[in-house]
């Protein structure tokens, strides 16, 4: 068990040294995966008018906040390896487990990153300080840039910070000096003063309930084949979507309802026949693929047993015409 984990843990070494290189990998998605699980989404959705899409990150706030980034990122890090190690007692925690914390901890599809809802940024004079709020908030600009802060501070230093934390250094101040000061210098120098003329970002909003049940629910289907980047949709962006809508998009919402079952289930129908046909075309494949391999191994048979004949013939030419038994 150990080995594996051990196996693991180099595996995702490994993995991020190719990143450090440029090396990355895309993963192909299923169409058909694709589209039912988009239907999950559209009926999800269904019960809201749609939703507004995240504000960009403003990187120009980033330097003002890094350092307090880092320093909750350590205490959130902290906390939840702290919490599974309670949970796993008196068995330790892997390596691996705590690899995948530090590179969730600062996905906001991940369930690891919801730490990042629960802060407002508010301008204090010439500084930008972050500010924990009880509730999720709606995830905007501000979200997006502490979730871009915090992406900067992790780096490629997770499994440095993992491998720090699996030798049972689970001291706060230990942690934040470790990842904000000596690994990634977040906080080595004093952020200066914020520009006067700085646009005020926007105010904090508490999240709905049915967003934050929504949002659980989309991220729970995070690992399923075929949703690794779900994406949230409205009812109206989707019917719009080639395959979906078509020339009669913009009809009244009562005809879309109606006609959006059967146009999917035509839609999904055909894929079928085309999955039928596929299977259908490799069984053909390796059964000619067979017939071929017999027919080679056949051929190969019938030409060594006429070398080995010829061989034997040949072998009894050779010998002497005069030979006498010896008495």
């Amino acid at each position: 068990m150990l080995e594996a984990s051990s196996n693991k843990v180099k595996g995702i070494r490994e993995r991020n040294r190719g990143r450090k290189e440029g090396m990355s990998k895309v993963a192909k998605v299923p169409l058909l995966y694709g589209l039912v699980l988009a239907l999950t989404v559209f009926l999800l959705a269904s019960s809201t008018s749609g939703s507004k899409q995240a504000g960009a990150a403003r990187k120009e706030d980033i330097p003002y906040i890094k350092c307090q980034v880092c320093e909750k990122l350590a205490a959130e890090l902290l906390r939840q390896v702290q919490k599974k190690q309670a949970e796993s007692s008196p068995k330790k925690i892997s390596e691996y487990q705590i690899i995948e914390f530090a590179e969730n901890i600062c996905n906001l599809k991940k369930e690891e990153a919801d730490w990042i809802l629960k802060i407002d940024i508010v301008e204090k004079g010439d500084k930008l300080e972050l500010v924990d709020q009880e509730a999720e908030g709606m995830c905007n600009s501000e979200c997006k840039t502490i979730e871009r802060a915090c992406q900067e501070v992790i780096g490629y230093a997770d499994t440095d910070v993992a491998e720090f934390l699996y030798k049972g250094k689970l001291h706060l101040e230990t942690l934040v000096n470790f990842l904000c000061k000596d690994l990634t210098k977040a906080c080595s120098t004093t952020p200066a003063p914020v520009p006067k003329d700085r646009t005020p970002g926007e105010p904090f909003i508490p999240k709905p309930t049915k967003d934050a049940e929504m949002d659980k629910i989309l991220r729970s289907m995070e690992g399923l084949p075929g949703a690794p980047g779900m994406k949230m949709y409205s009812r109206d962006e989707l019917m719009n979507m080639k395959n979906f809508g078509g020339e009669g998009a913009d009809e009244d919402d009562e005809d879309d309802e109606e006609n959006f079952p059967s146009q999917l289930g035509k839609l999904l129908k055909e894929k079928e026949i085309k999955k039928a046909n596929w299977k259908e075309t490799i069984v053909k494949q390796v059964k000619s693929a067979g017939e071929t391999v017999k027919r080679h191994a056949n051929d190969i048979s019938l030409s060594l047993k006429k070398w080995w004949i010829g061989k034997k013939a040949a072998s009894s030419k050779r010998k002497p015409a005069n030979s006498k038994p010896e008495l």
